[in-house]
């Protein structure tokens, strides 16, 4: 019977047939972004040019407010402003709100890392019922429970005095705290806990060997975080404190400004002034938020 003859097939056709590729794979080609960059690129100017004129302006003097185009330079950048500020008592207010936001971080970090151990290693109704407890304090505004906090910091006999600021700050803070905490020791291998278990650790040991340097992005994360809640806070001390000898950096601002009513320059001068350490600590730990804050979220 004649059979019909078949050309050799090509090592090429071979090579696609063996691996399952039916054609040359294309490449990849990278697409640009345009709209992403030219929204990006307009996002940057939008946040950097009211930061450009904060400073810029703080450099100039009161005649040349008036009179310079506000985005140029200053032809004659002076310092009179933040010696002005400095003179004006900032020294005391910089260091209330340093007293104010170390206490209330460190009570919270204190608070939360041993709330988020309890959780993750405990097991039953009643450590999902803590956990559900931390969470309903996120849905509750701080301008819906004034009143009550005035009422207990009244009773306390705490009204005008730091502590007043530092205990309902630390409250609001404890639950998103816990939160990210949680999420990123959920992540730890429970076999690094069952080993030290088994080595003869306790939860104290497991807690300050094993939890702590493995959560330092997340420790980090919530530090940065909180501190800027608590420095740049205004509805507490508002209303919780009334001499000057306790009112920190954002009443500070506000007594500024209304000292200086017309004098922009050095209410611009004192918001510099105030930006500047918890600027230096972002820039100290601004690594590890993404990790800290997006630990967990992901399963």
């Amino acid at each position: 019977m004649p059979t019909a003859s078949t050309a050799p097939a090509s090592p090429a056709t071979e090579a696609q047939v063996g691996t399952g590729v039916t054609g040359p794979s294309p490449r990849r080609s990278r697409r640009g972004n345009p709209l992403g960059a030219l929204a990006g690129a307009i996002w940057l100017l939008i946040v950097v040019v009211p930061l450009y004129w904060v400073v810029v302006t703080s450099l100039r003097n009161l005649a040349g407010f008036f009179d310079a185009n506000p985005l140029a330079p200053p032809t004659e950048p002076t310092l009179h402003n933040y010696r002005l500020v400095w003179e004006g008592g900032f020294v005391r207010y910089l260091v209330n709100s340093a007293i104010v936001t170390v206490a209330a971080v460190g009570l919270t970090l204190a608070v939360s890392v041993l709330a988020a151990y309890a959780i993750v290693r405990g097991t039953g109704r009643p450590v999902r019922l803590t956990f559900q407890f931390f969470l309903l304090g996120l849905a509750i505004p701080q301008q819906a429970t004034i009143i009550p906090i005035y009422y207990l910091i009244t009773r306390m006999r705490l009204y005008d005095s730091l502590t007043a600021i530092v205990l309902p700050s630390v409250a609001f803070a404890i639950p998103l705290t816990v939160l990210i905490l949680v999420n990123f020791l959920r992540d730890v291998p429970v076999e690094l806990f069952d080993a030290m278990r088994v080595d003869g650790a306790g939860d104290w040991r497991m807690l300050w060997s094993l939890v702590l340097p493995l959560a330092r992005p997340a420790v980090v994360t919530v530090m940065v975080y909180d501190a800027l809640q608590v420095w740049n806070g205004f509805l507490f001390p508002l209303i919780l404190t009334q001499s000057p000898a306790q009112r920190v950096l954002p009443l500070s601002l506000w007594a500024f400004q209304g000292e200086f009513r017309v004098n922009t320059p050095a209410i611009l001068a004192a918001v510099v002034l105030a930006t500047l350490p918890i600027l230096t600590l972002y820039v100290v730990g601004r690594r590890y938020l993404v990790s800290g804050l997006t630990a967990g979220f992901g399963r």
